[in-house]
């Protein structure tokens, strides 16, 4: 039996093409495996120079904690850090909702590629440019103190079509004939969304609301161009970077600890977004 199923699938496989070709497989794997490490070793690499006693000289060696004690002996990141955290809530909770809203309804349209395209374009858009504009609009045009209100919306124009693009996720998955059936039990449209359709969106809403969270917490691009003289901790780390290379190992040592906070948020997003969701 087994030979046969061989020669079938030797009969078969020519007629696939050279695309499916063995070696395919291979470069694929042997790629990814690239992949992967240019993408973690720098990070592993970061990690490894907080912990080492010369960390400008970029080879780890002579491990030691003290960058990590003089990070939390020094307290000035404490308010950039605080600030970054607040703003980072605020526009992630609001990605949530306004995501929420529009996604839900955004299928039902018309023309809902259109719609999305205009939601879209945010992302294409270099920083530099959208931070640029949104300065002129807010201290030009409108007059307006610049200060941590306008690095949330720079924030918020930044990370809500990541957050919409999530719930969109969900919702092309949900299955309205369940609604129709809430509504002919007689439940108002509130109960129908409570009931019905919030506990299906939930994963895509916390991670919509986790995504923008990281998107805005990160952000330094726009916050430079919308900060006034407000500084969130990734302002404060490129400029103490650019003007005092003293504190450079610090610095080291707070991206690590920023990253041992980020990768596992991530990876609940993740997880929450496709693990769980394909499940139900």
């Amino acid at each position: 039996m087994q030979t046969q199923d061989n020669l079938g699938l030797r009969q078969i496989s020519p007629k696939l093409g050279p695309s499916y070709a063995p070696i395919w497989k291979q470069l694929s794997k042997w790629g990814g495996f690239v992949m992967l490490a240019v993408i973690y070793f720098p990070l592993l690499w970061l990690v490894l120079l907080s912990i080492s006693q010369n960390p400008l000289g970029g080879i780890p060696g002579s491990f030691s904690l003290d960058h990590y004690r003089s990070l939390f002996s020094n307290s000035a990141w404490h308010k950039p850090m605080l600030a970054s955290l607040v703003i980072g809530v605020v526009v992630g909770l609001i990605c949530a909702v306004a995501a929420t809203i529009i996604g839900r309804a955004l299928p039902t349209m018309r023309s809902p590629g259109r719609v999305l395209l205009m939601f879209v374009v945010p992302l294409f858009v270099p920083g530099m440019s959208l931070g640029a504009a949104l300065f002129i609009v807010a201290r030009a045009v409108l007059n307006l103190k610049l200060g941590f209100w306008s690095i949330a919306l720079g924030h918020f124009v930044w990370a809500f079509p990541f957050a919409l693009l999530i719930i969109l996720v969900v919702t092309i998955r949900f299955d309205h004939r369940l609604v129709e059936a809430g509504r002919d039990l007689g439940a108002s449209d509130w109960r129908v969304f409570w009931d019905i359709e919030f506990p299906i969106l939930m994963p895509g809403i916390v991670s919509a609301a986790l995504f923008g969270f990281l998107m805005s917490f990160n952000e330094v691009m726009r916050s430079i161009f919308l900060r006034g003289t407000a500084e969130t901790m990734p302002v404060w780390s490129w400029i103490q970077a650019a003007a005092q290379q003293s504190q450079v190992p610090i610095i080291f040592s707070l991206a690590s600890l920023v990253l041992f906070v980020t990768l596992p948020l991530l990876c609940g997003v993740f997880w929450l977004l496709f693990a769980r969701v394909g499940r139900s």
